[in-house]
């Protein structure tokens, strides 16, 4: 289902215009103008279990407010299909704000009346599963908040309560106080280690209450800095920044005290001073501390050095102002300061840091800045200098920044808390449904240049000098193939045409296809020490499902496919990499069901029964496979011999395709995930698996072939391993990390055992699109057979 029709839309609403919403279903996920009425009494079976969030809540201006109302749109994205995500908002005194629709109630600060009413409207709502408190002790009326205590108290739901600011040293007041919150919530959330160990230590607080999920951060689309300064004509400035609401506890003058030292050595140097006043601060103070930063410039002569942007910036300004920032000064001289949204959304944008010891640095920090004591204007001027004075050190700084942060993205954020939510429900939903995020060929078409597609990239920065391959343009051939398939979009073919005719560019007079290109279209030197049967076979498959879609297409391009593939049989028939012979039966396959040609139903017969007597030599009860060993590509082998049995109606392809599928899925999916053959060390008969080292391209295979054999067998069974496999790549695995970027429309390269490496190649992408357009196009059957959770 579209997932902005269900991010969007109230689940209330949508019962209420049942009809609106599933045209707008078959508009955005099925053929339009097929019958959707079948979907319409599942449809409305049942609203969507509720968990309430109690927060401040834009368009108040406030940190907290900023971050549920970031979370909250992360776990709409991701879990919208399964939950109903709510707030209430918590009130400033005497203020009140338009709220967006998400939010239930408000909650004025000072009116018990109100909330005893909410609370009633909560114990009575048996909708509503769960609540989730966001804990800053300002927010609550009370010596330090302390009304909240009579409040959960008298909340009959579960609770889970996420503490903001943990303060060391707790007077026996502040210390009643948290316990008292503590002892009325099933879990307690904190985004540090440090804050969890002084909750430990401090307020006797049980480790097991407690669970760490790190403040949530941005994804971006691009990672291109030098680019974005110059957009922002800044391109010959060296830029360093702060942000945030201001207040004298950002010690920004310290930052000015240091700047005279590094305009020194770089006169070049802007400093952007983001952000307007605290709310807060400007009802006690006004803006006495702006006032006093435009005074330190004045004195240091600083006015062509600081630039003040005095406003509250939308996320997206916000993201790209630290986009273009060469080094971010955090100057917070709080030493308890438990968490950070402005150094996390920082560190979200690359930017190399210079930070004082708060926690969130001690934790993150590593290899990505450097750290220099609180007020300390000269270790600060130092700091900056040396990171300045080495281009390599910033740029690994930079690397590095986006490494450790990344599994704090907002879309983790939201797995990691559905998780919890999940453990602490009475009766959590027998299914959790991911959304699936609408397709993008933003990556696709930025790894493409006019000639093909270019191989690696870095995060997602095409690395022209790795040049292009056969391998990765004949995958995107078939992806494009099935997406003007399926969308019937004509911008599409820019891109078919420019795959199709990188295969044929690749091929040599004697019919084989090289493999390796470089950037200036000559070819590597690697392609004659490397075995390329396989890239062939991946050629022949991409040609042959261009072949067989030949009416959409143009006849010149068709025929010159047609033409390839004919050239390259005397190749065909002597290949013995099985991989190689697999995706060759695919591409012979697709191919004669437009050709009808008796020698070539000949020829897959034969690839077949060469893959079929290395099954009988290696098989046994125990092992029902073709070698004696599971490596990469593994799904590919029995889809081929099931393309072989629809070619020829040989019985024995289609047994030993069945067995060897359940085979290998009996190994790859167990209970609601995937976990493909590592990559550390392949699968040998007899011996036990390595663990970790999964790529997307297995996942992708394994889908396709899920695909084929629900086509011939018609299990639903199958529809459900589809969507199991697929949910692999929105967070389904070991790490509970998102394996698709959303934000760029690339895929990450693979997931190890305790990381996932961001780069966002050629391979990658493409499998995920292949995988996408799976369940694209057995969207309906999925929903039919899921019906109570696709659809509700």
């Amino acid at each position: 289902m579209d997932n902005k029709v269900i991010g969007d839309m109230e689940r209330e609403s949508r019962l209420a215009k049942g009809a609106e919403v599933m045209n707008s279903y078959a508009g955005s996920r099925l053929h339009k103008g097929e019958n959707v009425a079948d979907f319409q009494e599942a449809f409305e079976v049942k609203k969507l279990p509720e968990i309430l969030f109690i927060s401040s809540y834009p368009p108040r201006e406030c940190g907290i407010a900023t971050y549920t109302r970031d979370l909250l749109q992360a776990l709409r994205e991701k879990f919208g299909e399964t939950f109903s995500f709510r707030v209430a908002a918590l009130e400033e005194t005497d203020v009140t704000h338009s709220y967006p629709s998400e939010v239930k109630y408000s909650l004025p600060k000072v009116d018990a009346d109100a909330w005893k009413e909410i609370v009633d409207k909560i114990n009575s709502d048996d909708n509503l599963k769960l609540v989730f408190i966001q804990h800053e002790f300002g927010l609550y009326e009370g010596r330090y908040g302390e009304n909240i205590i009579s409040f959960l108290n008298a909340i009959d739901k579960p609770i889970i309560s996420a503490f903001h600011t943990i303060l060391p040293n707790p007077s026996e007041f502040r210390a009643t106080l948290i316990q008292g919150i503590v002892s009325q919530s099933v879990k307690i959330v904190v985004m540090t280690q440090h804050s969890a160990g002084i909750l430990e230590r401090e307020y006797g607080i049980s480790k097991n209450k407690l669970t760490i999920i790190p403040h949530g951060t941005h994804l971006i689309s691009s990672f291109d800095h030098e680019q974005i300064k110059a957009k922002n004509n800044l391109g010959d400035r060296i830029v360093l920044s702060t942000f945030g609401l201001l207040g004298s506890n950002k010690s920004i003058e310290t930052a000015l005290a240091a700047l005279p030292g590094i305009i020194k050595k770089f006169p070049t140097v802007l400093y952007l001073i983001i952000g307007k006043t605290h709310p807060a601060v400007l009802k006690e103070e006004g803006d006495r501390y702006r006032d006093f930063l435009v005074s330190e410039v004045a004195r240091l002569g600083l006015q062509h050095h600081v630039r003040f942007i005095n406003r509250f910036l939308s996320t997206e300004d916000l993201l790209e102002q630290l986009q273009l920032t060469d080094i971010y000064l955090f100057t917070s001289k709080d030493p308890d300061q438990a968490v950070s949204g402005t150094f996390a959304y920082a560190m979200s944008c690359g930017c190399p840091m210079v930070c004082t010891p708060i926690p969130p640095a001690m934790e993150f920090l590593d290899g990505a800045g450097k750290i220099f004591d609180f007020e300390n204007a000269d270790q600060l001027t130092e700091a900056v200098v040396e990171m300045l004075s080495d281009p390599v050190l910033l740029k690994n700084m930079r690397l590095n920044s986006l490494h450790k942060i990344r599994p704090t993205a907002w879309q983790n954020s939201a797995l990691a808390h559905i998780d919890l939510i999940m453990n602490c429900l009475k009766e959590p939903p027998t299914k959790l449904v991911y959304s699936v995020p609408l397709i993008s060929l933003e990556h696709l078409h930025r790894l493409t240049t006019d000639f093909g597609m270019i191989q690696f990239s870095a995060i997602s920065i095409p690395d022209r000098k790795s040049g292009y391959t056969l391998d990765d343009n004949a995958r995107a051939l078939v992806v494009m193939i099935k997406h003007y398939e399926l969308t019937k979009d004509v911008s599409d073919f820019p891109l078919i045409e420019t795959y199709a005719s990188f295969i044929l560019f690749c091929q040599q007079p004697d019919g084989r296809f090289l493999n390796y290109v470089e950037i200036d279209k000559s070819f590597f030197d690697k392609n004659q020490d490397e075995n390329l049967e396989d890239a062939n076979g991946r050629a022949i498959w991409a040609l042959g499902e261009f072949v067989s879609r030949q009416n959409l297409f143009s006849e010149e391009l068709v025929l010159d496919a047609k033409s390839s593939i004919q050239k390259a049989i005397s190749f065909i028939k002597k290949i013995q990499s099985p991989r190689a012979m697999a995706f060759s039966i695919k591409g012979l396959h697709y191919y004669n069901l437009i050709e009808l040609d008796p020698a070539i139903e000949k020829l897959i017969a034969q690839m077949a029964h060469n893959l079929a007597s290395k099954y009988s030599d290696v098989s046994d009860e125990s092992w029902q496979w073709f070698e004696p060993y599971l490596t990469y590509g593994n799904a590919l082998l029995p889809e081929a011999m099931l393309c072989a049995y629809k070619s020829t109606n040989i019985e024995i392809f289609k047994t030993i395709a069945e067995a060897s599928f359940n085979f290998l899925l009996s190994l790859i999916l167990k209970g609601t995930a995937i976990k493909t053959i590592s990559n550390k060390g392949w699968l040998t008969k007899g011996k036990d698996s390595n663990s970790f080292g999964e790529q997307p391209v297995d996942v992708a295979y394994t889908m396709l072939a899920l695909a084929q054999f629900y086509e011939v067998f018609k299990s639903v069974d199958y529809l459900d391993k589809m969507r199991i496999s697929y949910d692999w790549f929105l967070g389904n695995n070991h790490l509970h990390q998102i394996i698709y970027n959303p934000t760029t429309g690339g895929c990450y390269d693979g997931l190890e055992e305790h990381f996932i490496n961001l780069n966002q190649g050629a391979e990658s992408t493409v499998s995920y699109l292949l995988s996408r357009l799976v369940i694209e196009k057995y969207g309906k059957e999925v929903s039919v057979a899921d019906i109570n959770y696709r659809l509700i």
